[in-house]
């Protein structure tokens, strides 16, 4: 028998003097209409898909269940599990509290980032499902009412020869002309077979011609037809980034996304602040706290927080609220299954400074097949007006594709 995760202890968690629970708030007065509801249960399931998604499922004494999904990869599913004590019991509607009560009991854990963010921000989405479930609205309305009615998504787009750019090129028009998308990401950090060392993160100058001639042949080909992207992945040193960001001023690129390695923000500052390619940052910073030198010090022109890994989709707006003090758009990266897509989608329609949503998972057959409801369609999200995400798993599915050795969550 495994692990029972639920039933670790941590001395400071027991006895901190920041416990925001609701017997220790004294939030206890009846509400009334059908929201006095308690939480009884948490569980998880992963799908084995592109990355393996881990699903979470909120139940109440009331019936209504919350779905929602935490940022993909191990360790989330025993945290979630060690945070159920946590939330049993508590009204799911307090959404916001008991988001910070998370925060606050794993931060001998971790909770300033890392796998426990993303653990909280799946339980974080789930409760959006749920509260809005229970107040018979969508979840965007719980975060201030829409500004679009659809949300743009671009396409995260491979080829079988990612370093050619002929066949790069190929497939941004089958993407633009075949699946309707007019918005696009391609890797930028592909071998180009001219490659010394790459450990030391340098680029010779036979590396960044190749990675122009990427930039060249696909913005050529697409023309006006579609923004394009291209991607980094934190793969290069200060210099060679500005040199290639220099290189590719000339093109008319969307942006490009994570030149350098995240943890040093003074040499991230000083890329995006050395050209005018527009650079986009963001994926692996955490919270708001962690975007806030981002935003605050214009080390970024575009702000790609991944809803569910930075905190949840209250903190993205937050972080979405900050950006737009300095009229920095956002762009959502996301990697996610239809479940946290549309949750990121919601959180799109509510902010006035979305820029996409990104969609990752186009060679997935199956991806769609999860849910009920159709979720991209010529290259957008049409927000749901059902109530919470909008969105039915259908658990066939969810049981045929999931990770070998898990279990199926329950039925809601």
């Amino acid at each position: 028998m495994g692990v029972d995760y639920s039933q670790l202890h941590d001395p400071n968690a027991e006895y901190t003097m920041r416990d925001l629970s609701a017997e220790t708030m004294n939030v206890t007065r009846e509400r009334g209409d059908g929201r006095d509801v308690e939480i009884t249960d948490i569980q998880t399931t992963m799908v084995d898909g592109n990355f393996p998604w881990t699903l979470v499922r909120i139940y109440t004494d009331a019936g209504v269940v919350g779905t929602g999904e935490a940022y993909w990869g191990a360790g989330a599913p025993e945290l979630i599990q060690r945070m159920k004590p946590f939330l049993e019991g508590e009204n799911p509607l307090d959404i916001d509290r008991l988001t910070e009560h998370l925060v606050q009991k794993m931060s001998g854990e971790g909770s300033i980032g890392g796998v426990t963010v993303t653990a909280i921000s799946g339980i974080e989405v789930a409760l959006h499902d749920l509260a809005g479930k229970i107040l018979e609205v969508p979840a965007y309305q719980l975060l201030g009412g829409k500004y679009r009615d659809e949300v743009r998504v671009y396409c995260d787009c491979h080829t079988e020869d990612e370093a050619d750019p002929i066949a790069c090129a190929d497939e941004a028009e089958r993407v633009v002309e075949e699946l309707g998308y007019d918005a696009l990401k391609f890797d930028l950090d592909v071998p180009s077979g001219h490659e010394k060392d790459r450990a030391n993160r340098h680029l010779r100058g036979p590396e960044i011609d190749h990675k122009v001639s990427i930039v060249e042949a696909i913005t050529e080909r697409v023309g006006s037809r579609a923004d394009v992207a291209f991607d980094c992945h934190w793969t290069f040193s200060a210099d060679s980034a500005k040199r290639l960001a220099r290189e590719l001023e000339s093109y008319d690129i969307w942006w490009l996304e994570d030149p350098v390695p995240p943890e040093n923000h003074d040499v991230q500052q000083e890329v995006t602040q050395s050209t005018t390619t527009p650079i986009t940052v963001g994926e692996n910073v955490y919270r708001k706290h962690g975007q806030r030198r981002l935003i605050e010090e214009q080390a970024v022109d575009i702000i790609a927080p991944d809803m569910p890994k930075v905190g949840g989709m209250r903190e993205t707006r937050k972080i979405a609220d900050l950006a737009d003090m300095y009229y920095i758009p956002v762009a959502m990266h996301n990697v996610a299954s239809p479940i946290a897509t549309m949750a990121s989608a919601h959180v799109g329609a509510a902010i006035p400074n979305s820029l996409a949503v990104e969609y990752h998972s186009y060679e997935l057959g199956w991806w769609g097949d999860l849910v009920e409801e159709d979720v991209i369609e010529d290259g957008s999200i049409e927000i749901p007006e059902k109530p919470g995400l909008g969105l039915t798993l259908d658990m066939d599915e969810v049981e045929d594709r999931m990770v070998e050795g898990d279990e199926l969550f329950d039925e809601a």
